[in-house]
């Protein structure tokens, strides 16, 4: 595993990404039902706690604990693993990012250190933020320009910092211009999932004590807050992952990490855009998930859950869930309609669905 310039490899992905994505548009039509997951380990590291990863084309990158990043390249299916360090800290890495042209990584805990690809090949600091209660857990991009990153309360509402300039540099909204915080409220940096954009839209999910969700219509311009009916009231409970079909159909998971096997109140759907929410399979599998992703081209149907007690997968729309495998995961993002990435505890693996 040696050292590259990532801005170097990001470009030539970048060249790759719309060429892949029209062939993969091109070569499937509506999604099957799953029956069996095959999973297929491509990188392991028992130091590493891989919480964020990002596809660009078929290709993946991550950022974990100790400061290490990596991109794998599927083509040649070889990986390239660098160390990011601050002075003495190792920063844990748990949100990650792209565009056409940079690699973003965020770091949780005070500091908070955001990098982006240089223009040396080397990563660059181009936010930092020290308050003792500072911690960042979500980061996505509307387009190549517009990004935004979420965490929790430092003052009286949930920290959102964003770009407007490809993240060359990024600003904190005012909480006067956010839906204030309610007590408790925060959000869990469990994958990288708390934050869902579609076209213009953005959704915020946060969790503990209260679980809500921030809406933008506006890529960041204006705020309101919907109420969830996730399980709340606990510092461990509430929703951990947000994923949006189209502007209208969303769905949640989350619970209580410390109690993975309780099934109650710990998933919902939207088909409003997040203005109400309906609990599904309430009192059925799964229970506790970290990580929840829409099937590609499965009209809102296909859904698969992964988390630390293993992989769900539901061809309803949520209202009836099937174990497809024990193997756990914290994150999974998908390629295609039949092929996904997912990470976790020491591991990054490509996720085959037949």
């Amino acid at each position: 595993m040696k050292k590259i310039s990532f801005l170097l490899i990001l470009l030539i992905i970048a060249c790759k990404n719309d060429k892949q994505q029209t062939e993969n548009a091109e070569a499937t039509a509506e999604s099957k039902p799953f029956e069996s997951v095959e999973v297929e380990v491509i990188l392991e590291n028992d130091s590493l706690s891989i919480r964020a990863i990002e596809v660009m084309g078929n290709s993946l990158a991550f950022a974990s604990n100790n400061g290490t990043y990596g991109l794998y390249n599927s083509a040649s299916k070889t990986w390239k693993i660098n160390n990011q360090s601050f002075d003495t800290i190792q920063p844990e890495f748990r949100a990650v990012a792209s565009t056409s042209n940079d690699f973003f990584m965020l770091s949780v805990a005070n500091p908070a250190l955001l990098y982006k690809t240089g223009n040396t090949g080397n990563m660059e600091l181009v936010y930092k933020e020290e308050n003792e209660k500072v911690f960042y857990d979500s980061m996505a991009f509307w387009n190549d320009n517009e990004g935004i990153a979420m965490g929790d309360p430092v003052s009286n509402c949930i920290s959102i910092i964003m770009t407007r300039n490809g993240g060359k540099s990024w600003s904190k909204l005012d909480c006067k211009d956010l839906p204030e915080a309610a007590e408790g409220e925060a959000a869990f940096a469990a994958s990288n999932s708390n934050i869902a954009i579609v076209g213009d839209n953005a959704w915020i999910l946060t969790g503990g004590m209260r679980s809500r969700i921030l809406y933008s219509p506006d890529k960041g311009e204006t705020w309101k807050i919907f109420e969830s009916p996730i399980i709340q009231g606990e510092a461990t409970t509430g929703g951990y992952s947000i994923d949006f079909y189209d502007e209208n159909n969303g769905i949640i998971i989350g619970g209580d990490y410390t109690k993975p096997e309780a099934n109650k109140a710990n998933k919902a759907i939207t088909k409003d855009g997040g203005k109400t929410w309906e609990l599904i399979a309430d009192g059925k599998e799964p229970g506790y998930k970290s990580s929840i992703r829409y099937v590609p081209n499965s009209n809102a149907q296909g859904v698969v859950a992964t988390g630390f007690t293993g992989i769900h997968y539901s061809d309803d729309a949520g209202k009836n869930w099937k174990k497809l495998s024990n193997e756990g995961f914290f994150t999974l993002r998908f390629i295609n309609d039949s092929v996904a990435y997912a990470a976790g505890k020491g591991r990054v693996t490509k996720l085959s669905f037949r």
